[in-house]
């Protein structure tokens, strides 16, 4: 990890990359987002695919602790000991004398140690659910919040019946595909995004020249 900060430090440096100088945490947000992405696709691939895509996450953390450690808000070991600090807290069960039945109780204990943690105070609806999460998966986390029916097929053909042609109406569409997904117990971000890598990988290569 040292050497993975030194580099940066040489390509954030006077002398460095021109590129990688001008990088600031906003410039970097849309590389975050692609990295992890890539990171998911991998999974399941080779493991030396992994690595090098877990490898590319890493040098976001890396690139935006080097930008904070300029500034002087923070640093790389800030952003370990947090995260150190954070599962030590949360995992009573494992580094503390709390008994647990099983992972239910794991993740309702996570949630009321988060709100503890805040005071007490619960978070906003909007503000547990990142917006930079794809659009199925956003509307998963709110129907889940929202304690929405898991409804099935013929709740699709409903809204299908109902929807008028409008981007309204595709999103009522959608909102109960995502609904129908749930019941299933199926991720419908997860689903898609295999089916559409699935069409893109039975796409022709392109000839060469064209």
């Amino acid at each position: 990890m040292q050497d993975l900060l030194e580099t940066l430090r040489r390509l954030r440096a006077p002398d460095g990359c021109p590129w990688d100088r001008e990088q600031t945490h906003e410039s970097l947000r849309p590389y975050l987002l692609e990295e992890a992405a890539e990171a998911v696709d991998a999974v399941g691939e080779s493991p030396t695919a992994l690595a090098g895509e877990l490898g590319d996450v890493l040098l976001q953390v890396a690139f935006h602790s080097v930008i904070a450690e300029e500034a002087g808000s923070f640093g790389y070991t800030d952003v370990e000991r947090g995260i150190v600090e954070k599962l030590v807290r949360r995992h009573p069960h494992v580094f503390g004398t709390v008994r647990v039945s099983g992972a239910d109780e794991v993740v309702t204990n996570w949630e009321a140690i988060k709100t503890a943690e805040r005071g007490g105070r619960p978070r906003r609806a909007a503000d547990r659910v990142p917006s930079a999460l794809g659009a199925l998966a956003r509307e998963t986390q709110a129907q889940k919040l929202a304690g929405s029916e898991k409804t099935g097929r013929e709740g699709v053909e409903a809204a299908l019946r109902g929807a008028p042609d409008t981007a309204r109406g595709v999103a009522e569409v959608l909102s109960a595909v995502v609904a129908w997904a749930r019941s299933l117990g199926v991720d419908p971000e997860v689903a898609l995004r295999e089916h559409t890598h699935a069409v893109l990988a039975a796409l022709p290569d392109p000839e060469v020249g064209a």
